[in-house]
């Protein structure tokens, strides 16, 4: 029986599998404020005290929830993603690819590396699908109250994941394993096997190390959104990704196709190795 061969979808999460940001959904509207209020007040926090960006929204949640008395533990979180609208096509993506990849002998596993809140993730439909979830999380206290960031993901930190999947070392806690020296017959996922989907500018570094270790990269973008369409272009244009492709997940459609192209490609590449290394074997 042939072994499977292992291949790794990588997403970013807010506007490449759901609409807008994700604190948009549910916890900006208990707070009584429009996204717009609630990003200009968390980015002119990040300016006045020069600031990650992601440091100062995540401060942001918990001044204004504390502020209006709201709950700020993680099961709130997880209800707030539950109520996070999903792409077209997204909730039924994940059976479909996989089935598509199982018929041509590749072992398909997908993978968030997001910016936004880990535990809002956590609470939407699809978080079974994910191998793992790489996003921004609180710590939390014994009455499950967020107190403190525990990971915030900026646009550079979120490369450290894709060695994290390459060398199947996924606990963020070990950095021994992550730094030490592994042959690349002994990675669990070569690069060239790896797909990196994102939307924008948080996205770029990762694209960037994708295709530069031989993956294939996908900007995707919500046709109806101002300036959406051109920003994945103009991705493809600086040669971060190899294609744009509308946010619609659905049989058939372009994301769908392209998808299916890489794995029909994993798949063929796998076996001309196999073919190699039998040949090799034979002569000897």
């Amino acid at each position: 029986m042939k072994k499977l061969i292992p291949m790794a979808i990588c997403y970013d999460f807010d506007g490449t599998l759901a609409f807008g940001n994700m604190q948009e959904h549910g916890f900006v509207n208990k707070l009584q404020m429009t996204p717009a209020e609630f990003w200009q007040l968390s980015n002119e926090y990040a300016r006045q005290q020069n600031a990650d960006q992601i440091l100062a929204y995540m401060k942001m949640m918990r001044d204004c929830s504390f502020e209006k008395g709201l709950p700020f533990t993680r099961s709130e979180f997880q209800e707030y993603g539950a109520t996070v609208p999903l792409f077209p096509g997204v909730d039924t993506w994940f059976k479909r690819i996989n089935a598509y990849a199982a018929s041509k002998g590749v072992k398909l596993e997908h993978y968030i590396i997001s910016s936004g809140l880990k535990e809002m993730i956590e609470g939407t439909a699809i978080a079974p699908y994910f191998k793992q979830i790489y996003a921004s999380t609180f710590m939390y206290d014994e009455k499950g109250e967020a107190v403190w960031p525990a990971v915030a993901l900026n646009y550079t930190a979120k490369t450290q994941f894709l060695f994290r999947i390459n060398k199947g070392c996924y606990d963020i806690n070990d950095n021994e394993t992550i730094n030490m020296s592994m042959p690349e017959e002994d990675k669990p996922v070569p690069f060239s096997h790896f797909v990196y989907v994102g939307d924008g500018d948080t996205d770029v570094p990762c694209m960037k190390m994708v295709k530069i270790l031989g993956g294939h990269t996908v900007a995707v973008y919500q046709p109806k959104k101002l300036g959406a369409s051109q920003k994945a272009k103009r991705l493809v244009k600086e040669k971060r990704a190899d294609i744009a492709v509308p946010a619609d997940y659905n049989d058939g459609m372009q994301m769908d196709t392209f998808i299916r192209a890489i794995v029909d490609k994993v798949a063929a590449s796998a076996g001309v190795v196999r073919l190699i290394k039998r040949q090799k074997k034979i002569i000897g």
